[in-house]
């Protein structure tokens, strides 16, 4: 077999620079044939999976965090609109590692490597919003805001980041109106967030949408409505434990499509990464059974 890693030396701040010279020698060690590809932009990931994906001899593995993960799943499904996606192989090397970490897959990169070689697989769906599709999770309204005071702090690294830009975007208190229409629903009116999970776990330690399962289906969203900053601070840490969508004020729904109309614009992330400010029209579905991923 032959793989394509396709790293982004970005990835939790250049640290994932710092592991290239490792990972040549972990595959080294294991004779197998293997190729590295350095991304050097945005969507750079998305081109290269697009392209390497053409080759049916290649196996593309990825080497970063979920914002790179999520690049790369979309150029193999630009590649390939319809049937089934991969395998594809994900080495950690970002802040959070969402998807990893809901997965439970190994977040060594020793035990990642021998995960991919063993070869054995796990389907999993694929949400899309729009024209982006994401493994992980997606959000409007506050969360992505979130991500905006996250992508601007330097001084914080780590999962702290995630936490102190939450604290930051409750204080701005944003707020929008929305219609939000799903498959057996509707809602109209004062929204603070709408959480989409094909996974639970989002930000390395926020429960957003707690019953999400990769494998079922359907996307799990949550929207919520907090009127002040006190209230928003208080869901805050029930959110890391999930248990915030026991609160009066936050609904939890599984749908195959949900369809939101905003005012004002509002800000969209994909699995980590800031793909729009300013949305006002936000379709989501459901692409069930749609990619393999090598797991323990």
């Amino acid at each position: 077999m032959k793989y394509s890693v396709i790293l982004n030396p970005y990835s939790n701040r250049w640290k994932a620079a710092d592991a290239l010279p490792r990972l040549q020698e972990i595959y080294s060690q294991q004779s197998v044939d293997v190729q590295f590809y350095k991304t050097d932009e945005p969507t750079h990931a998305t081109q290269l999976a697009k392209s390497i994906s053409q080759d049916v001899e290649q196996t593309i593995i990825v080497a970063g965090g979920d914002g790179t993960i999520g690049e790369v799943v979309n150029g193999l499904y630009q590649a390939k609109p319809e049937g089934i996606l991969g395998p594809l192989g994900i080495i950690p090397l970002g802040t959070a590692n969402d998807l990893v970490n809901n997965l439970g897959h190994p977040l060594a990169l020793e035990q990642a490597v021998a995960t991919i070689i063993q070869g054995k697989t796990r389907r999993i769906d694929l949400g899309k919003v729009n024209d982006w599709v994401f493994a992980n999770n997606s959000a409007i309204g506050l969360e992505p805001v979130v991500t905006i005071f996250n992508i601007r702090m330097t001084r914080w690294k780590g999962v702290i980041r995630y936490l102190i830009a939450a604290l930051r975007a409750i204080y701005s208190q944003p707020e929008w109106t929305m219609q939000i229409r799903w498959d057996d629903g509707e809602y109209d009116g004062p929204i603070s967030l709408v959480s989409v999970g094909n996974c639970p776990v989002t930000g390395g330690l926020f429960r957003m949408a707690p019953a999400a399962d990769p494998e079922d289906g359907l996307l799990t969203f949550v929207r919520g409505f907090a009127p002040t900053r006190l209230a928003m601070l208080k869901l805050l840490p029930r959110a890391i434990s999930g248990g915030y969508v026991n609160d009066p004020a936050i609904h939890q729904h599984h749908t195959r499509s949900l369809h939101i109309t905003c005012q004002p614009q509002t800000p969209l992330q994909a699995d980590g990464e800031l793909r729009s400010e300013t949305l006002t029209e936000i379709t989501y579905t459901i692409l069930p059974s749609r990619l393999d991923v090598f797991c323990p």
